[in-house]
């Protein structure tokens, strides 16, 4: 479960840092776009390190989601009596909420794919001008668009604070002052990512990136 979300987690920043070149303007943009088809050339044909990209992160998904159903039914089986009166259950509300915020993000991802990468739900859908297809998504009247996704964004920031945590525990952090730096480094992280993709969104529907 850490070692998938860890891998996950690379990625997003990653991603991010290549939505951010959208302040840059249309033709540095579409110039990083274009240069993602090409890496690995002349050794890898063209667009096969995105295939090989999309391949290990589907991987990492499914080992992701894998790994939480492994972890509910042995939470399930290890109390096969359910409580008479449930206690408050300690902590985040982030915590209280990673299955369902699971399955908000799926769902995202899903939507995202077929909007900003296939195309298929966006207004432009050209693949050769990903800056025109993101303002058109984003625009004025699409509102809707930029409220599910800045909706989403932050269920993926709920779900990164409290994971980034345990993924700390996992890997062997203990003690008190450990435990703290670790919170604080999850809720940093997972501030300048959900800041980081939704600035794009909200340029594009104050008319900053037009």
């Amino acid at each position: 479960m850490a070692t998938t979300g860890i891998l996950l987690v690379l990625f997003l920043y990653v991603h991010m840092a290549g939505n951010l070149k959208i302040f840059f303007g249309a033709t540095p943009f579409d110039h990083y776009a274009h240069w993602l088809r090409t890496i690995g050339e002349p050794l890898l044909p063209q667009q096969w390190y995105l295939w090989i990209q999309r391949t290990v992160l589907t991987v990492a998904v499914i080992g992701h989601i894998a790994a939480a159903t492994i972890l509910a039914r042995r939470a399930r089986r290890a109390r096969p009596v359910r409580y008479a009166h449930r206690p408050k259950v300690q902590g985040s509300y982030a915590a209280r909420t990673m299955r369902w915020g699971g399955v908000i993000i799926l769902l995202f991802v899903v939507y995202h794919i077929l909007d900003l990468t296939t195309g298929t739900l966006n207004p432009v859908g050209s693949p050769g001008h990903p800056y025109a297809n993101v303002v058109a998504d984003f625009a004025p009247h699409r509102w809707y668009v930029t409220l599910f996704y800045a909706l989403a964004v932050v269920a993926v920031g709920a779900h990164l604070r409290h994971g980034i945590f345990s993924a700390a525990r996992t890997l062997g952090q203990r003690g008190a002052r450990g435990e703290h730096v670790a919170r604080v480094t999850a809720l940093v992280l997972s501030i300048v990512l959900v800041a980081g993709f939704l600035s794009v969104p909200f340029a594009v529907i104050t008319g900053l990136v037009n």
